[in-house]
């Protein structure tokens, strides 16, 4: 199977100690846990496969769902022929606590993960994600006053939290290698068609009497069928193994729950299955997984790289203005005259369109290009879009049409490669034992960062205008790219303990 290194050079790399010394002792324990190709390929079965990535990614779903309907809703919400209540006249502060309740509830829920993820499990998590998004939008949909309401925007939000912490951990610790890279940028794909029937649902409510409640209300038999959909899902393999290394479990009956959870998940025989749990195990093993993460330990070494690795690519995942440039969107259509670009639901439904479309292509070539080329590709795209967008307002104003070829661009580059590689990537790189700790962080410092462009952009945007904030934005695409470049590794093919002896 192609990848970015051949399995060789992983094997001749990770032979070397983490000081740079080759300790030949060290070599004799490796070379059993990394075959040469093909024998480390796992079996699975693709009918077997989706209910594993269905009922997680609803998760993605339910939050792409939230931003698309939220903007419909503002609109319902403030309007007095169809807001249906007597507190529709929201200050501004009002309404930001709508719009940024489900925001600042997943900053929450990304620290509460933190706390419970490996108490828990990615499954019960997900289970607990999708209760939270269940009374969330119960409350909202509701809301007898705007209090209540706001309490739902936050309870909605630490399920998004939650289900964004769990869900590429699960589907990444139970999906074979050779479909892992295909799997969890489907998830991106769910979160962008969330967004889209979001703001078809905007679209078609926005001129209904509470139209906002039903826009809200239309999330709850997705959140049920999350939650029954978990409850039925075995637990990740990967981690009742971790358990019984930690003591918190007996050995030898978790590992044939383990397998039990394996044979249902890849629709295998229980024979094709256990070498793969023999690697696991070895693994665990190898690295002392025995001993339970300090906070500090988060810090060192291979989980430092890790760290760097993941938090880094969200963290440029939002800087590089990714809010922004969609708050312009129909500003830039309505100088192009398009007819279509005063009613803001319907360019929102236009560029749904354009990123379900480019995250599509992104799911069917990652598992062959790999993550490296789609991300130098997808950002270099970006960069280029951001400086164009900068000169429209700088230079060429009355050149309607750059602006709407940057930010078709910049849409269709930004879901190549921040958007379903940025989640892929923190679900791979993470070792097992630091996984739901570091993905924890990584999804907060996403979320974190969201806040600070949105938050940040206006007085910037007073202070240095427009077009200098979009070359401020360029220039972090490019320092994005040197990043990646330099420090992101090719992750392509490989089962997670290969990337985790890799690092």
């Amino acid at each position: 199977m192609a990848s970015g290194k051949g399995q060789g050079d992983l094997v001749e790399e990770i032979h070397v100690s983490s000081g740079g010394v080759r300790n030949d002792e060290d070599c004799e324990n490796r070379r059993p846990l990394l075959p040469k190709p093909p024998a480390h390929t796992e079996f699975y079965s693709v009918s077997a496969a989706i209910l594993p990535f269905f009922f997680p990614a609803l998760g993605g779903l339910l939050y792409g769902y939230d931003i698309g309907a939220t903007s419909g809703a503002t609109i319902s919400l403030k309007s007095a022929a169809f807001s249906g209540t007597t507190w529709y006249n929201l200050s501004s502060v009002q309404t930001g606590l709508v719009v940024s309740g489900s925001l600042y509830g997943a900053l929450i829920g990304s620290i509460l993960a933190f706390t419970i993820a490996d108490f828990l499990g990615r499954r019960k998590e997900l289970i607990l994600a999708s209760i939270s998004y269940l009374i969330g939008a119960l409350l909202t949909a509701a809301a007898p006053n705007f209090p209540i309401m706001v309490v739902g925007r936050f309870l909605y939000g630490i399920g998004i939290g939650l289900a964004m912490h769990a869900a590429p951990m699960y589907i990444a610790e139970t999906a074979a290698s050779q479909i892992r890279g295909m799997l969890i940028s489907l998830k991106e794909f769910f979160i962008v068609l969330g967004m889209l029937l979001g703001y078809i649902a905007g679209n078609f409510y926005v001129e209904v009497v509470s139209g906002w409640r039903y826009m809200y209300a239309t999330s709850i038999p997705l959140c049920v069928i999350m939650g029954v959909g978990m409850c039925w899902l075995p637990s990740s393999p990967r981690w009742l193994l971790l358990c019984a290394i930690q003591g918190k479990e007996n050995l030898p009956e978790a590992k044939e729950t383990a397998t039990q959870c394996l044979c249902r998940l890849r629709g295998a025989s229980s024979d094709l299955v256990s070498n793969q749990i023999s690697l696991i195990l070895e693994e665990l093993s190898y690295v002392d997984e025995e001993k339970q993460v300090g906070f500090s330990e988060i810090f060192q070494g291979k989980c430092l790289k890790a760290m760097m690795i993941g938090c880094g690519l969200v963290f440029f995942q939002q800087v590089t203005g990714q809010p922004s440039v969609l708050y312009y969107a129909a500003t830039i259509f309505q100088s192009a005259g398009f007819s279509g670009a005063s009613d803001a639901t319907r360019v929102s439904i236009l560029l749904g369109v354009l990123k379900l479309i480019m995250t599509g292509l992104a799911v069917l070539v990652v598992d062959r290009l790999g993550r490296r080329p789609l991300l130098i590709g997808g950002v270099s795209g970006i960069a280029v879009s951001l400086f164009l967008l900068s000169s429209y307002y700088t230079l060429l104003k009355d050149v309607s049409y750059v602006a709407v070829i940057a930010l078709l661009l910049y849409v269709g580059c930004y879901q190549l490669s921040f958007g379903p590689i940025g989640w892929l990537m923190i679900s791979e790189v993470f070792p097992l034992k630091l996984r739901g700790r570091g993905l924890s962080i990584a999804v907060l410092v996403n979320f974190a960062s969201n806040a600070l462009v949105t938050f940040a952009f206006s007085p910037l945007e007073d202070l240095i205008g427009t077009g200098l904030l979009f070359s401020g934005f360029g220039v972090i695409a490019v320092a994005s790219l040197v990043f990646i470049f330099f420090v992101v590794p090719e992750t392509k093919g490989l089962t997670l303990e290969e990337i985790e002896a890799s690092l």
